[in-house]
């Protein structure tokens, strides 16, 4: 079933079209003048000799942080990959040489095809274990495998900036 909308006719001012055409070139111009007065207020970036900055809240790449003796804090409770939505991380967990100790991931790997970069992992992580803070974005490459993450690649990947306290969680 068709349905016909009823729209208002265009004025004698609207049909001529040339009020309309330098009313967008007024604007045009405003913004011309504004970037030439204040040019460190312009939106863009002399990219790649400039950088665009990267917000501090900004989801990057993923990191597992260490202990002060070197282990990772992750003590393979799986609440990080149940409560992620894409399952793309993957989680082997082992005992520890003590029994008394807790247990810890053998295998931890993260796909970077299947992320969806939501933080709810970083949510969940009751110790602290995983962070998205490496302030790098997103890499490119040229193979699937690339983009798998594994555990050794995480512990080393703390990026150029790390914003949030390291005392947190011994």
């Amino acid at each position: 079933m068709n349905i016909a909308i009823k729209r208002k006719p265009l004025s004698l001012w609207e049909k001529i079209y040339v009020p309309e055409i330098l009313r967008g070139m007024v604007i045009t111009a405003k913004h011309l003048f504004k970037n030439l007065v204040s040019p460190e207020k312009m939106m863009t970036h002399s990219w790649p000799d400039e950088h665009k900055p990267i917000p501090e809240n900004y989801r990057c790449e993923h990191r597992l942080m260490l202990r002060d003796h070197g282990a990772i804090r992750c003590t393979a409770c799986m609440l990080c990959a149940t409560a992620c939505p894409s399952n793309c991380i993957h989680i082997t967990a082992a005992e520890g040489e003590n029994p008394a100790a807790e247990k810890y991931a053998e295998e931890y790997t993260i796909d970077h095809l299947r992320c969806i970069y939501c933080g709810f992992c970083v949510e969940a992580c009751p110790c602290d274990a995983i962070r998205m803070d490496t302030q790098r974005p997103v890499s490119s490459g040229f193979s699937r495998e690339f983009f798998i993450r594994d555990i050794n690649y995480l512990k080393n990947n703390h990026g150029t900036k790390a914003p949030y306290s390291e005392a947190r969680y011994p």
